[in-house]
């Protein structure tokens, strides 16, 4: 009887190790699909889809949870890449979602400016750089003319301008 106990407590065991590993060995079907949808996101992390980054949109997009139209950066190409990747009818992008463009990028004017650093807070990749009470500048290279940043300036000295090259 103890033999019979013990064998099946070191099968138990085993199974269950060898569960864990596959669980992290073998690709995850849903993971690869979150993959798949995220690769088509412009992954700037900005937030203006309403999650907080491309991952967790790509995760609402594959549960259903999701319309394919909230990217506002990624415009109407990344809406018809996403209705071509799962099998729905492109949509316009929703504009209650704003009208960002990775085509654009964001100025701050200088002599406007008082260094309230909320732009800086708003801003999703870190491309505004400043100290309070000092005039901020925006690091062109990093900017994803998201938008976030005009909403909560006081003095309205942040403008949109096409990005060049």
């Amino acid at each position: 009887m103890a033999a019979g106990v013990l064998t099946l407590a070191v099968l138990t065991v085993a199974l269950a190790a060898l569960l864990l590993l596959s669980d992290r060995l073998l690709p995850n079907d849903a993971d690869a699909a979150v993959e798949r949808i995220e690769r088509v996101l412009p992954r700037i992390q900005c937030g203006q889809c309403g999650y907080s980054g491309c991952r967790p949109y790509a995760e609402a997009l594959l549960n259903g949870t999701a319309a394919i139209n909230l990217c506002p950066p990624g415009g109407e190409a990344t809406v018809r890449a996403l209705a071509k990747l799962l099998g729905t009818e492109p949509q316009a992008v929703a504009p209650q979602q704003g009208h960002a463009s990775l085509d654009q990028i964001a100025t701050i004017d200088e002599t406007l400016c008082i260094g309230c650093n909320l732009c800086s807070r708003a801003c999703p990749v870190d491309a505004i750089l400043g100290i309070p009470q000092m005039m901020h500048t925006v690091i062109t290279a990093h900017c994803t003319g998201c938008e976030l940043c005009l909403p909560p300036c006081p003095v309205d000295c942040i403008r949109l301008e096409p990005r060049h090259g």
